[in-house]
């Protein structure tokens, strides 16, 4: 019986799941396709995920991709297939290919890995890795390498990568947690997913119907509030507008009899006679005023009294233009 293995510390379970989670996808698909068949993938993941979470811990992040890779492709499952496999019309081009052609290939189109990464992980030179890609090249009628035909399975390949179906994703997500928590599973990867989403279905208590008398009750409370919002509004209008109808006056302040009371007071003051001016003896005082003359300099004299400077005496012509500065520097010599 295979020990579960030390949980990890909680930094360390941290990046080991995002770096799972970034990398599961593209395993999964190149596992499936390199055997041909999608439960013999599933198993191979499930193992390379299981022997890197072990060391993963005592090694630099920056190893992780070249151990991680390298062990999903020393996998038996992978590097000789028991099966025939089966590939949809699309990578029937993969089913006609060697397991370490097959495989060489994947690595480029599948997992995205460069040459000498892909050489690395497979365990040979750079010469042995070009030879195999070179063999696992699509050629045209004329035994040339087909340039469109790569790119067009490259294509197919990125998008089974990116359109994963929903089950498969949350199958990898219990794996990684199973990894990351040091978990065991009860059953194969490919049958936990089904056999968890059924046992939660029968679970699942049914959904308790309500009483058709509640529902009733709460459909007429939502029908009659609107007509009673529309009731209390047809209230106040009519009420606004009889009030108007009643006094003509009412709301403009017109017929508001306050507490503000106005009465014409008597004139006391003297009518004048006919043709007689009222204000001629108010005038004629003033004119006879000895001081009348000093009155009407009165803001002259406060200027003055206040310090004011003496006033420029303009009687004289002043001339239009003014002389040029140099002018006043000319002697008698400049005119010889």
């Amino acid at each position: 019986m295979m020990a579960a293995p030390a949980p990890l510390s909680p930094a360390a379970a941290n990046a080991l799941s995002a770096f799972l989670r970034g990398v599961e996808r593209r395993a999964l698909v190149v596992a499936e396709l390199q055997a041909g068949d999608a439960v013999v993938g599933e198993r191979a993941v499930a193992v390379a995920m299981r022997a890197f979470a072990a060391p993963a811990a005592q090694l630099l992040m920056v190893e992780w991709p070249a151990r991680f890779w390298g062990l999903l492709c020393s996998t038996p499952l992978l590097l000789k297939p028991a099966s025939p496999g089966h590939w949809e019309p699309a990578l029937a081009h993969l089913g006609s290919l060697a397991a370490g052609e097959r495989l060489a290939l994947l690595l480029r189109i599948g997992a995205g890995l460069d040459e000498a990464p892909a050489a690395a992980v497979l365990g040979v030179d750079a010469a042995a890795y070009r030879q195999a890609l070179g063999g696992a090249c699509p050629l045209d009628a004329d035994g040339r390498p087909d340039a469109a035909s790569w790119r067009a399975l490259a294509e197919h390949v990125q998008t089974r990568i990116r359109d994963l179906s929903p089950p498969r994703l949350q199958q990898l997500e219990q794996l990684r947690e199973s990894v990351i928590t040091g978990a065991l599973p009860s059953a194969s990867p490919a049958a936990a997913p089904s056999q968890r989403v059924e046992e939660e279905r029968r679970r699942k208590p049914a959904p308790r119907r309500k009483p058709a008398q509640a529902w009733t009750l709460r459909t007429w409370l939502l029908l009659c509030l609107p007509l009673l919002l529309l009731a209390v509004v047809a209230l106040w209008w009519w009420r606004s507008h009889t009030a108007v109808a009643a006094d003509p006056n009412a709301g403009n302040g017109l017929s508001d009899n306050g507490p503000v009371q106005v009465e014409t007071l008597p004139d006391d003051s003297t009518p004048a006679g006919p043709g007689e001016d009222p204000h001629a003896a108010s005038d004629a005082v003033m004119l006879a005023d000895a001081e009348l003359d000093i009155a009407r300099d009165a803001d002259l004299y406060a200027w003055y009294a206040a310090g004011g400077p003496i006033p420029v005496d303009e009687s004289q012509p002043q001339p239009s233009r003014p002389e040029p500065a140099g002018a006043a520097l000319e002697t008698s010599d400049a005119d010889e």
